[in-house]
C-alpha cells in the first residue's frame, strides 16, 4: 500500500468508524428521546440528526458527486434554529440520516487515491494550485470532527 493508498484508507476508516458510532447511537435513542434538548434551551436531538443528514448531503456536490437530494430541508436544519419551524418526523429524519450516508458510501467506494486529493467544487483551479490542500479527503477530515463534535452533543441524551 503506497502512502495515498494509507492516508485515504486512514481518512475513510475515521469517518466510517464515526458514522458507524453515530447510527449506534441514533439507533439506541427512542423517538421521544430525539425530541428532548441536549441541554436546557438547546438543540433537540432530532434537529442534529437532520443536521448532520443535510450537511452530509451538501457533501454531494462539494465532492462533485452529483446533486443535493435534501435542499428543500435547507431551511429546517441548516439556516434556521431548531424550534423555530415544524421538522419532518423523527421516522423521516431518521431515514434521511440513513439515506444520506447511504449515498455518500456509494460514491467514497469508487473513487481512486488519487482522485481524492483532486479539488473540491468550492475552490477554484488557481486556488488549488496554491493550496493543494483544498481537495476532497479534507472535506471528509473536516466533515468527520463536525460529525463527532454533534454526535458527542446526541450522546447527551443517553439515559444513564
Amino acid at each position: 500500500m503506497d502512502a495515498k493508498q494509507l492516508i485515504v484508507k486512514s481518512v475513510l476508516d475515521g469517518w466510517n468508524s464515526r458514522v458507524e458510532t453515530a447510527n449506534k447511537l441514533f439507533d439506541s435513542l427512542s423517538d421521544e428521546d430525539l425530541q428532548k434538548e441536549v441541554s436546557p434551551g438547546r438543540n433537540r436531538g432530532v434537529y442534529l440528526m437532520g443536521h448532520l443528514a443535510l450537511v452530509n448531503d451538501k457533501m454531494l456536490p462539494l465532492l462533485n458527486f452529483g446533486p443535493e437530494q435534501y435542499a428543500h430541508l435547507d431551511e429546517a436544519f441548516l439556516s434556521k434554529p431548531d424550534k423555530s419551524m415544524d421538522l419532518p418526523s423523527v421516522k423521516e429524519v431518521r431515514a434521511l440520516w440513513k439515506n444520506s450516508n447511504a449515498k455518500l458510501t456509494e460514491h467514497f467506494n469508487k473513487l481512486t487515491p488519487d482522485e481524492w486529493f483532486q479539488k473540491h467544487t468550492s475552490v477554484s483551479a488557481e486556488d488549488f494550485v496554491k493550496e493543494p490542500h483544498r481537495n476532497r479527503l479534507n472535506v471528509v477530515l473536516g466533515r468527520t470532527n463536525h460529525l463527532q463534535y454533534h454526535v458527542g452533543q446526541v450522546a447527551l441524551l443517553k439515559k444513564k
